[in-house]
């Protein structure tokens, strides 16, 4: 049985051992990217000065509207519970547009960018650095191959846990211990072994979780395991769908007299009622509060206000709603691994990293393997 799975892990690691390491590799290096940002545009994230009290939202709202062209609008406001941490106010577009402002001075910081690594390394981890045919015609040979090499790894870690689980406590222990002192062979045989089992719990999670952004019909699977029934679409397909609808609403931003009229009041209630916030968001008739929790990162409650007069019309907290909403922010959560704090993050690196490794350990001793029957021959 052994022989048949050696042959399993062996022949679906060649010809796909690269690809996944890029992927590994590129997902490590998104890991810490919002700290990586923060810590290289300090200026970008966080205010100057922290004063005793922020402009009046609609002011300072009205402030950003004036920098803008005739063409965009600010749809909405983030703001954090860290006093010096500048508003995130989002732009009618382009797609995901965003500025940094200074809430006590109103200075617009500058504009929410990934820099040119980091969308690299998106990239690379995503599509292989290949782009969507214009209007979205032909097979998306990156996303595909990303896809494959994905569900393929899948099927080599669990033929690797076949191969290598030892039969003893002692064979265990044995196989947990990564020895420098015995030769180069003796290193990488034990990295490749022992970091398999280490991260192994880690990449099987990231691999089936990352699976739902690249197969409708394995998403579909996916959730309906989980008790969810979603309709077989693509998720570019969705975002597109939900900026659409957003861009409902937009213009009616320009036909208000005063469109953040209400914003500041909203704001100031769902603070007071949430003290413990960790972020708010503010746009056109809707809001949402996030929370410094375990779990889902993705989690809010939801209101929506009547843009009139600003008095509450509905109340959606997170705990009553729909399981599809909570299952899609788990499975981000998990793929990430920020669902347990900066400890579990901390952990998805490094086994994002082991598992950037094993192929080319792998390759190490596999080729190591094929010289040695050759000079035995």
């Amino acid at each position: 049985m052994k022989k048949i799975f050696r042959k399993i892990h062996l022949w679906l690691s060649v010809p796909f051992g690269l690809i996944i390491t890029l992927v590994c590799f590129s997902g490590a290096m998104l890991v810490f990217e919002n700290e990586v940002n923060e810590w290289s545009r300090r200026d970008l994230y966080y205010v100057e000065t922290v004063k005793e009290s922020p402009l009046p939202m609609d002011k300072l709202l009205e402030k950003v509207a004036t920098t803008l062209p005739d063409s965009v609008s600010v749809t909405g406001v983030s703001i954090s519970s860290d006093p010096g941490r500048a508003y995130q106010v989002s732009l009618s577009k382009p797609r995901r547009a965003s500025l940094y402002v200074d809430q006590y001075t109103g200075e617009v910081k500058g504009k929410s960018e990934r820099s040119g690594f980091f969308m690299f390394m998106f990239r690379m981890h995503r599509w292989l650095l290949d782009s969507m045919n214009p209007g979205n015609e032909g097979i998306f040979w990156g996303k595909m191959i990303v896809g494959v090499s994905t569900l393929l790894l899948v099927f080599v870690l669990i033929s690797g846990i076949v191969i290598w689980w030892p039969r003893t406590r002692k064979a265990l222990k044995n196989s947990l211990t990564i020895t420098a002192t015995k030769g180069w062979r003796r290193f990488w045989y034990d990295l490749h072994v022992a970091g398999g089992m280490y991260a192994l719990i880690f990449l099987l999670a990231m691999a089936l979780t990352g699976l739902t952004w690249s197969f409708p019909w394995y998403r579909t699977a996916f959730y309906k395991v989980l008790g969810v029934e979603v309709q077989q679409r693509s998720a570019q397909g969705h975002e597109q769908k939900s900026d659409a609808q957003k861009g409902d609403t937009k213009p009616a931003v320009h036909r208000e007299k005063k469109p953040f009229a209400y914003w500041q009041e909203v704001y100031d209630k769902l603070s007071r009622q949430n003290p413990e916030y960790k972020q708010i968001s503010i746009s056109s008739g809707t809001a949402s509060v996030s929370f410094n929790r375990f779990g889902n990162q993705r989690a809010s409650d939801r209101y929506s206000f009547n843009t009139d007069n600003g008095e509450f019309t509905e109340t959606s907290l997170y705990q009553h709603q729909d399981k599809s909403g909570k299952i899609r922010g788990w499975i981000y959560s998990v793929h990430v691994g920020n669902w347990g704090g900066m400890f579990t993050r901390i952990l998805t690196f490094i086994a994002a990293l082991l598992g950037a490794a094993l192929p080319l350990t792998g390759y190490y001793l596999w080729i190591k393997k094929l010289i040695n029957c050759t000079v035995l021959n």
